[in-house]
């Protein structure tokens, strides 16, 4: 009778333990997810130094949560480590390899990583989840990877597809009308230019893409009253803020 007793104290104080522990791990994961919340609020905000932060401090607490790793993989891209990134991407698949948001992160890392057949291959990866709501982000990445490798006539194609799953969407615009210029294309690209900024008047991109297309046939005077409009429009602490600039002084 001693011994069943022991046996089922044993067992009262295990299950209590175990209970402890689940509570306890509760808890760690809520700090962990408030913290993230902080970190992907930093990000959004573009402070990916104190986004990074956070983001740590959340993967401290929660190592093995895929959501944390995706976060910080945004966060690295935006500090520029694409080395970081993709470890860290790859780490959320890992652990979850359903997580199709994350499959994207990581193509467009090795975008950024000029690693173009690799991300191509794993923006495929993300086309072939058909409940995935955005694909026109992956299309239009295709797109990008293609051109930098020269290869018009497929990017065109994924340009356009972009485009058919959101007529209005920037990047793919904008892609479009660096083929156009970049293939001697000039009427074409200031013609598809013109149609979305009469559309989106203060999207600095397209202005700064009709500059590159008046520069390129040689139309001086257009050329500096677009790339005033992007100083006009672009964030001051921008690359393309600061490019206008450049260009601006080049040309007066």
């Amino acid at each position: 009778m001693k011994i069943k007793l022991f046996i089922l104290i044993c067992i009262c104080a295990a299950m209590t333990a175990s209970c402890t522990s689940t509570v306890q791990i509760r808890k760690q994961n809520k700090i962990a997810q408030a913290i993230k919340r902080e970190g992907d609020v930093f990000q959004a905000q573009g402070n990916y130094t104190a986004a990074l932060s956070k983001l740590l401090e959340a993967e401290k607490i929660a190592p093995d949560d895929p959501y944390i790793q995706n976060s910080l993989g945004l966060a690295y891209m935006g500090k520029e480590k694409n080395d970081m990134a993709i470890q860290a991407l790859n780490k959320a698949l890992a652990l979850k390899p359903d997580y199709t948001e994350a499959l994207n992160n990581l193509g467009a890392a090795y975008l950024r990583d000029e690693k173009w057949d690799i991300a191509i291959k794993t923006f495929n990866k993300v086309l072939e989840d058909i409940t995935y709501p955005t694909p026109h982000y992956p299309l239009a990445n295709i797109a990008w990877a293609q051109l930098r490798q020269n290869n018009y006539p497929a990017a065109q194609k994924y340009f356009l597809k972009a485009l058919r799953e959101v007529p209005g969407f920037i990047p793919a615009i904008h892609g479009l009308a660096q083929l156009y210029i970049q293939t001697g294309q000039t009427d074409r690209a200031m013609a598809l230019l013109d149609k979305n900024i009469r559309r989106s008047p203060d999207t600095a991109i397209f202005h700064a893409d009709l500059a590159q297309a008046y520069e390129a046939c040689g139309r001086t005077s257009q050329a500096i009253k677009a790339w005033q409009m992007v100083t006009q429009l672009a964030s001051e602490n921008s690359t393309l803020y600061r490019r206008a600039e450049q260009r601006l002084f080049e040309l007066q």
